[in-house]
């Protein structure tokens, strides 16, 4: 395995959500189709592929976590942007933060606050 290399969220309406996802992880799309819609985040994937049959109604089974120096204002903006809160910013050992949202289209979005991690080279 070489890591983690691409997050993709199934969306109902792909072109409101590659607006939220732009203003959310600031930035634009480099790929913008119909059929996929992909963000470069710090050099990982983000990805929205269009559902078939959408809905709000999502397991949690897998969450990725997006790396953030403050998770606090982090989870606050993303609030702010029509996210709705899942799990509020709180501590799992250490330094280490984590909290979660849903977009408006009903997936998970993690947050980390983590500063012992660092890319294997």
């Amino acid at each position: 395995m070489l890591g983690l290399r691409t997050t993709i969220y199934k969306v109902g309406d792909i072109q409101k959500a590659t607006e939220w996802y732009s203003k959310a992880f600031e930035t634009n799309p480099y790929f913008n189709e119909p059929y996929y819609v992909g963000f470069n985040i710090e050099g990982y994937e983000l990805g929205l592929q269009p559902e078939e049959n959408p809905t709000l109604d999502k397991p949690e089974s897998v969450v990725s976590y997006w790396g953030t120096e403050n998770i606090q204002e982090a989870f606050d903006r993303l609030i702010e942007l029509g996210a709705t809160e899942n799990e509020k910013p709180y501590n799992v050992g250490g330094d280490i933060m984590t909290a979660t949202v849903k977009d408006p289209f009903g997936n998970v979005i993690g947050l980390i606050y983590n500063p012992h991690f660092q890319l294997k080279n």
